[in-house]
């Protein structure tokens, strides 16, 4: 993967730096903010004399770190309503004592629902909530890591990925290591975050007094006491420091690139993170890119085009982060305010890849999968005559797939109402009928079923896996399979155990990427 870029290709930093965004945007920060991270930690680093390897998997980390903060927001919604802005607020709980800090948690835990579900989360939180949050963080550093083991990222990025949350004082998460226990690129990013957000937000001298007074306790002391004596040089010239051009530039080593089917390995691994945001889109982006595709064959397209609308798929949803679960998992109607937010979701699918030049032509696909031919659509409202026939393909593809997908809303619809109500929107203007036919013949050809099961699952885990994916809790898979809720709750030990998993959003990854749930399959090959 190494080597000088290439038409057609990707460095892996272009899109590593793609995901600091979508963690921006499901920390509540502005963009860059994770880019700024890298700077503060990367520029410690120098101070320190860091080993090469170190410096490394300190600019890997810096970005990387939060990538999969969204992978349970559906649980964090639960207990704290806005998961985005619970993430946002939450950055100032570094500068809470014991007291405000429980005083913030109860007052978001108890801020949402009716009475009853308030007096319940408030008498649980303290005990399952805790634990829930721990395991939050074993699943963001997990998942992580093994993203950045697929993208070829070398040991000691995916080890410093598995400690971001560790603590000096051992008072961190997954594995409570300690001190010098933990990897300096995890010490150095773990000071880094908290100083760009408050030297952001109240100044130089907020962050100086949040250093000193985590100093031995979550910060080394070492690290803290080298940014107190060089605060204002490692804070000089953030945003030019930290702007796309100068973090790309800032990669350690010869540009990584991908292309071709290593490329579209990437952008798969990429989709099934953005899919993470909800149980109910568990394997949509891949659905709707294989869909799209096998559309594309049978338009006539070319394959360029059809590979270029397959990636149009797999990245046409990674908006989706910037809004919160509280809002995507809402099972009533949304308010306009609301309707609004999800309206933004295309806009921010295509700032994000905006500076990849190779993916220029699917970031447009992609940020039009919304747009309608009669104007209703959005973010743009554009019309028939500004919609190629690549935008009508993935359109009228993700309209069909998602018909076939609960929503918290309403159940999933049976194929054959699928097919009724996408020719209903042709027929009303707003789908090409062209591409309709083209997608519903592409439908047509699905997989036929399983025999044998990854991983040694049996026909019966499977589907449990698939309830387990949409966010169904052991009680309600036992009633929808008619089975005892300890049977349901065997049947989840036992997947776990065969996965080597231990969280849902692990077990939903591997459903995903296995194609058991959400993920359309053309019968004639890729």
């Amino acid at each position: 993967m190494a080597g000088s870029p290439t038409a057609g290709s990707v460095r892996i930093a272009e899109l590593v730096a793609t995901l600091s965004y979508a963690a921006d945007l499901g920390l509540g920060q502005p963009m860059a903010h994770c880019m700024r991270k890298t700077v503060i930690a990367l520029r410690l680093a120098d101070l320190i004399d860091a080993r090469a390897q170190d410096r490394e998997a300190t600019y890997y980390l810096g970005l990387m770190m939060n990538a999969y903060c969204h992978a349970d927001a559906t649980e964090q919604a639960r207990w704290f309503g806005d998961d985005i802005g619970m993430k946002a607020d939450g950055q100032d709980i570094i500068d809470m004592n014991t007291a405000q800090t429980i005083s913030f948690l109860l007052r978001r835990v108890g801020s949402h629902g009716s009475g009853l579900q308030r007096v319940k989360r408030l008498a649980t939180f303290p005990f399952s909530g805790y634990q829930e949050m721990t395991a939050f963080m074993a699943t963001h550093t997990s998942l992580g890591a093994q993203f950045a083991e697929q993208i070829g990222l070398d040991a000691a990025s995916c080890e410093a990925i598995r400690q971001a949350y560790e603590l000096w004082d051992g008072s961190g998460a997954p594995r409570h290591l300690r001190a010098e226990e933990i990897c300096l690129p995890a010490r150095l990013v773990q000071l880094a975050g908290p100083v760009e957000i408050f030297s952001r937000r109240h100044g130089p001298e907020a962050a100086l007094r949040i250093v000193r007074r985590r100093r031995g306790t979550q910060f080394d002391p070492a690290v803290a006491d080298l940014f107190d004596v060089h605060a204002a040089e490692v804070l000089d010239g953030l945003d030019e420091a930290a702007n796309w051009s100068s973090i790309l530039a800032l990669e350690p080593r010869l540009s990584r690139t991908v292309s071709g089917p290593e490329l579209d390995q990437v952008l798969e691994a990429i989709a099934d993170l953005a899919d993470l945001k909800s149980p109910y889109l568990a394997g949509h982006s891949r659905g709707v890119a294989n869909l799209a595709a096998e559309a594309a064959r049978f338009s006539g397209l070319p394959i360029s085009e059809v590979t270029t609308i397959r990636r149009a798929g797999l990245v046409h949803d990674l908006g989706r982060l910037g809004v919160s679960n509280a809002i995507w998992d809402k099972p009533g109607p949304l308010t306009d305010t609301e309707l609004e937010r999800v309206r933004q979701h295309p806009y921010l699918t295509e700032r994000m890849l905006s500076k990849i030049s190779a993916l220029d032509r699917s970031r447009e696909i992609a940020s039009r999968h919304h747009e309608r031919l009669d104007g209703s659509g959005y973010p743009r409202g554009l019309t028939a005559v500004s919609l190629t026939a690549s935008d009508r393909l993935l359109a009228a593809a993700d309209a069909y797939h998602a018909m076939t997908e609960p929503r918290p809303y309403r159940p999933s619809l049976v194929a054959e109402a699928a097919a009724v109500n996408l020719r209903l929107e042709a027929r009303a203007g707003r789908l090409d009928g062209e591409a309709v036919n083209a997608v519903l013949k592409a439908a047509g050809h699905r997989a036929p079923a399983r025999r044998e099961w990854p991983n040694g699952l049996t026909a019966r885990e499977v589907e449990v896996l698939q309830l387990l994916a949409r966010g169904h809790s052991t009680k309600e898979i036992a009633r929808q399979l008619f089975v005892a809720p300890k049977t349901a709750s065997n049947h989840v030990e036992h997947i776990y155990t065969k996965l080597g998993v231990t969280s849902r959003a692990a077990a939903t990854l591997f459903a995903t990427q296995q194609g058991l749930v959400g993920s359309y399959e053309a019968k004639s090959s890729q």
